[in-house]
C-alpha cells in the first residue's frame, strides 16, 4: 500500500480516484477551486473529485494556480507521498513540485500518447475518425503530457460513441491499469519508454464555436462533430436566424439528392439536412429558449421547417 497524493477534477478521474481509494493510501487529493455551475451559473459547485475525496475523509486542497499557491506545495511535500497520481487536474505541474515523491507522478491520459497529447483528447479522436484510442500512463514532466510511457492500454471507438460514453469507458479502464501498473513501477520493474515526438498530435481545448455545424461536410464528419462535441459544447446551426441545438443524429452516407447542403427534407426515415455528401438524420433537436424535441414533432410544430435552408 502506497502513500499517494491523487490530483484530478473532473467525472474522467472519479473512477481512478475511487480505484485508489480501494488499494491504497491516498493521503490528500489536489483539485480545482468550485466554479460556477448550473443554468445561469447562479450556484457554486465543487469538483466531481472533491465530492469523492470528502466522502471518504480525505484532505482536500484547491488551490487557484499551483505555480503560485507555495502554501499547498508546502502542504504537499510534508505529506510525504511515495508517489502522485494525475488525472485531468487541470494544470500542468512545475518540477517543483513533481520532485517530491520519490517514485514521480504517474499521468493517466486519455489518449494512445503521443496521439492527442492535449486536454481534450477523446472528444479529438471521435472528431477525427479514430478507430482506437486508449490509456495511456507516462511518467509525468514539466511539458504538455510529454512524458516517457509506463503504460498502455487500446480501446476500440464504437460506430455510436459520444464523448460521455467514451469518457466513463476509458476512465474505468485507466483505473484498472493504474492498479496493475503501480507496484511493478515501485519494485523497479518497469523502463519508462520515451515518447516518438514524429508522431505526436495534440487536441486543443473545444470552445463554443467548434460546436457549429457546416452543411457542407460530409454527413459522416458532421454526425462526428455531434458525438464527439457531446454534452459540451453541443452542436447547433441557425433555422431562421435562431440558434437551434442538434442534440442527436444519424447519417446516411449513401443518400443522393440535389438540394443545397443545409436545405431540410423530410424522407421515409424521417426529417434530415442535406450535407455536403449524404443526409444527416435528424433525431432530436432543441430551438433556443425551448425544449428539446423529436425531430418530427419539431418539423410538426415549425410547419416552415421541411424546404429551409439551415445556418
Amino acid at each position: 500500500m502506497a502513500r499517494i497524493i491523487f490530483l484530478g477534477t473532473p467525472e474522467f478521474a472519479v473512477p481512478i480516484l475511487e480505484a485508489l481509494l480501494g488499494q491504497h493510501q491516498v493521503v490528500a487529493v489536489v483539485t480545482q477551486p468550485d466554479r460556477p455551475a448550473g443554468r445561469g451559473r447562479t450556484h457554486v459547485a465543487a469538483s466531481p473529485v472533491k465530492r469523492v475525496a470528502e466522502a471518504h475523509g480525505v484532505p482536500v486542497w484547491q488551490p487557484e494556480n499551483l505555480r503560485r499557491d507555495r502554501a499547498v506545495v508546502e502542504a504537499m511535500r510534508r505529506a510525504a507521498p511515495e508517489l502522485m497520481v494525475l488525472a485531468a487536474f487541470g494544470q500542468i505541474l512545475r518540477p517543483d513540485v513533481l520532485s517530491i515523491p520519490p517514485h514521480g507522478c504517474i499521468g493517466v491520459h486519455a489518449s494512445l500518447l503521443p496521439r492527442w497529447r492535449g486536454p481534450a483528447p477523446i472528444a479529438a479522436a471521435i472528431l477525427h475518425g479514430d478507430a482506437e484510442t486508449g490509456i495511456s500512463l507516462m511518467l509525468t514532466d514539466a511539458g504538455m503530457d510529454t512524458g516517457p510511457i509506463l503504460a498502455q492500454e487500446r480501446l476500440a471507438i464504437a460506430t455510436n460513441e459520444t464523448t460521455v460514453t467514451l469518457t466513463a469507458r476509458l476512465a474505468h479502464l485507466g483505473a484498472d491499469l493504474l492498479l496493475r501498473t503501480i507496484p511493478p513501477w515501485l519494485a523497479g520493474e518497469i523502463a519508462p519508454q520515451p515518447q516518438d515526438e514524429t508522431r505526436a498530435t495534440y487536441a486543443p481545448p473545444l470552445t463554443k464555436e467548434d460546436g457549429l455545424l457546416n452543411w457542407r461536410e460530409p454527413a459522416l464528419q458532421l454526425d462526428r462533430r455531434i458525438r464527439a462535441l457531446t454534452p459540451w459544447p453541443g452542436t447547433y446551426t441557425f433555422h431562421q436566424d435562431v440558434l437551434l441545438r442538434v442534440l442527436h443524429a444519424r447519417p446516411i452516407p449513401a443518400w443522393a439528392g440535389t438540394e443545397a447542403p443545409g436545405t431540410v427534407v423530410e424522407t421515409e426515415e424521417g426529417i434530415g439536412v442535406v450535407t455536403g455528401s449524404g443526409l444527416l438524420l435528424l433525431e432530436e433537436v432543441q430551438l433556443a429558449g425551448k425544449k428539446a424535441l423529436d425531430a418530427r414533432a419539431f418539423a410538426r410544430g415549425q410547419r416552415a421547417f421541411v424546404g429551409s435552408v439551415l445556418g
